[in-house]
């Protein structure tokens, strides 16, 4: 049993790639399923879509393998999304809350308004916002008919997308998840390594519903062997931007990387140390490996990917997502549209959850083509004021006298060059028009589908088959390497501009 099955369940989509010896894929099946927006600002899934789509997924790669052996699965999935089930039924009491889902806004805000966020900041790394986990749950519990007296009765069993695929894979044998997902449910004290006793109480959770938390590398239970014809142990999982940051090998302090995917997420290794930002960043988990968490700085963008599907399925100015490019470049360039892709809200560093979008700059001539450039340049503008807000934290750290440690490696890291994957870093538009615009050098490598492989490599090192950390960073191969050609006043104008819409967004 040669290979190893990555599971990775999305935002919009479940895909299933099987990987050799060699870790190369030799065999994908992907499917898309529907997303539900029953309010503004709600978005939900079906949680026996995400089963559903996982599985039949899974059966197709390995099909389309030839019948691969699979020695060991791994799981990685979109983090944040939050779900209820009855434990003896499997049956959820709701529909799955996506994490772009912004329906707990005037709880977060109620919260923040009786100086909470100080408390869930200390223990948690992240920030009170909608979009994590633990307000999503309090929702649920609060709005579904029985749902607490239920949870309070030990009946029901909560978990983020990998708990729930995990339950479904091993026939409700196994309620766990690990510590990247743990800690984005603003429930989850990432110091300590254990379920925070006091923000349960505070949001009115009971501790029984919680899963247990495990390294990202460990055994999480055996398939139901009716699944894939035997039994096939689980041994990874990782939220989707940890286990990218593991496929792109930033195992070193300083080490930065940037998904594009349906949001897009920027995560620097920190080491052994969690850095408390002061720029509305997020303190988290990059990866646990024997029992040992290292720390990363994370901003999250709500709005990358997503901003195509907008083009296609909103304006419907285009069919299919490779026609944003040519049309992007067939824009005037004597026009400066900006879009603000505020559709639930902005992200890092502002986050501020109830703006929307806006569009500014239109002319009588602004068309589709201006539009398909602005929804592309809006990705780099977004990542440049995550990579600002990661500088201006490093140098605090090493102002406050953390020099010498792994901080004090961590400004070099701008100086050098971002590492990219995700979708979107296919596009040379938007990756030249990153580089350009956050002035620096962007790698994007062979292996797009980064965090595929990471939770495939957390799964097979821990059956024996795929390196350790040295080997495997190794392997890294380069693909293209985008280098800015922008100057620095044509990049300074750009990015005031930007600037300004954002601040106007925020003030509508």
């Amino acid at each position: 049993m040669s290979h190893v099955l990555a599971i990775d369940q999305g935002t919009t989509s479940s895909r299933a790639i099987v990987f050799d010896a060699s870790m190369r894929a030799v065999a994908t099946a992907q499917e898309e399923f529907a997303q539900h927006y029953p309010d503004s600002g709600w978005v939900e899934h079906d949680p026996s879509d995400l089963w559903a789509t996982t599985a039949s997924t899974c059966r197709a790669a390995i099909e389309r393998s030839g019948g691969a052996e699979i020695a060991a699965i791994g799981i990685t999935n979109q983090r944040e999304t939050t779900l209820v089930w009855d434990r003896k039924t499997g049956k959820p009491v709701y529909n799955a809350i996506v994490w772009q889902d912004r329906r707990t806004s005037h709880m977060c805000q109620g919260l923040k308004a009786d100086g909470f966020e100080e408390t869930v900041t200390h223990r948690t790394g992240l920030l009170l916002d909608p979009y994590f986990s633990a307000t999503k749950l309090a929702w649920i519990l609060d709005n579904v008919e029985r749902a607490r007296a239920r949870a309070e009765a030990g009946e029901l069993a909560f978990g983020t997308v990998d708990s729930w695929l995990v339950w479904n894979l091993t026939g409700g044998a196994e309620h766990v998840t690990d510590a990247t997902n743990a800690a984005r449910t603003m429930l989850y004290d990432i110091h300590k390594g254990r379920w925070s006793r006091s923000i349960c109480d505070r949001l009115g959770i009971p501790m029984a519903l919680l899963p247990e938390v495990k390294d990202c590398a460990a055994d999480f239970g055996m398939t139901r062997p009716d699944l894939f014809g035997h039994a096939i142990p689980i041994l990874g999982i990782a939220g989707d931007q940890q286990a990218a940051t593991l496929g792109q090998a930033c195992f070193e302090p300083g080490m930065l990387k940037s998904t594009y995917g349906t949001g897009c997420f920027a995560l620097i290794n920190t080491g052994e140390t969690p850095v408390r930002s002061q720029n509305r960043l997020l303190t988290t988990i990059a990866y646990q490996l024997d029992g040992t968490p290292t720390y990363a700085l994370e901003g999250s963008i709500f709005i990358a990917g997503a901003v195509v599907q907008w083009l296609r399925d909103g304006l419907k100015i285009i069919r299919d997502a490779k026609e944003t490019q040519p049309l992007a470049e067939k824009a005037d360039p004597s026009q400066n549209v900006v879009l603000v892709p505020a559709f639930t809200g902005l992200g890092a560093p502002y986050w501020n959850a109830e703006c929307r979008g806006a569009v500014f700059g239109l002319t009588r001539n602004s068309g589709p083509e201006e539009l398909a450039r602005a929804a592309l340049e809006s990705v780099g503008f977004q990542t440049r004021d995550l990579l600002a807000a990661m500088q201006a934290d490093m140098n605090g750290a090493q102002n406050a006298g953390l020099r010498g440690s792994s901080e004090s490696r961590l400004q070099d890291s701008f100086k050098a060059t971002l590492r990219v994957d995700g979708g979107m870093s296919a596009s040379e538009f938007a990756m030249q028009f990153l580089s350009d615009i956050i002035g620096a050098q962007v790698d994007r490598p062979e292996v797009l589908e980064t965090t595929a492989l990471g939770a495939a490599w957390l799964a097979g090192q821990r059956a024996g088959l795929y390196p350790p950390q040295a080997e495997f960073a190794a392997r890294w191969a380069l693909d293209k390497s985008f280098l800015p050609a922008m100057d620095d006043e044509t990049r300074a104008a750009k990015y005031a501009a930007w600037r300004r819409a954002v601040d106007a967004t925020m003030r509508f």
